[in-house]
């Protein structure tokens, strides 16, 4: 096992959570319901890498790769639904007003999520941040498998 790359990801997973967190409560953007979803593999990550890390165990680090392929496909899941490529989860995402009276459309407005899964609060190089944390993740799910190889 290699614990400088184990280390590494630890780390990558530990540095998206910040990040989220600095977006959030220092950048002022609310997440929503599906970036919430995608905190909860790196914040798993973090307790499986430091078992990892510390008792050396290769099956640990190969769970925390697939447990951050799991955020990575959460991660490129929301990126679609900010493109429109597919439906999010009705709880966070705007539905179609065609058909509705204006009761139901008053209603439909006044339980809307306050931050709406569909729409992009920022990007970089074309990229949301759904999409990056996707990116990343593909790349730290490759850096626990190789850190759990056999040396």
């Amino acid at each position: 096992m290699n614990k400088t790359m184990i280390g590494a990801a630890l780390l990558g997973s530990a540095g998206l959570l910040l990040g989220a967190f600095a977006f959030q409560y220092l950048g002022g953007l609310a997440p929503c319901k599906m970036c919430i979803w995608q905190r909860w593999p790196h914040g798993l990550v973090i307790v499986i890498g430091l078992a990892a890390y510390l008792t050396e165990n290769r099956m640990l680090a190969i769970i925390a790769g697939l447990v951050v392929l799991i955020g990575a496909a959460i991660g490129f899941y929301h990126a679609g639904v900010e493109q429109a490529w597919w439906e999010g989860p009705s709880t966070c995402t705007s539905g179609s007003i065609q058909g509705l009276t204006t009761e139901q459309l008053m209603e439909q407005i006044l339980n809307a999520p306050l931050v709406r899964c569909d729409e992009i609060a920022w990007s970089m190089l074309g990229l949301s941040m759904a999409a990056w944390n996707g990116v990343i993740s593909l790349g730290l799910a490759a850096l626990w498998w190789l850190g759990a190889r056999r040396t």
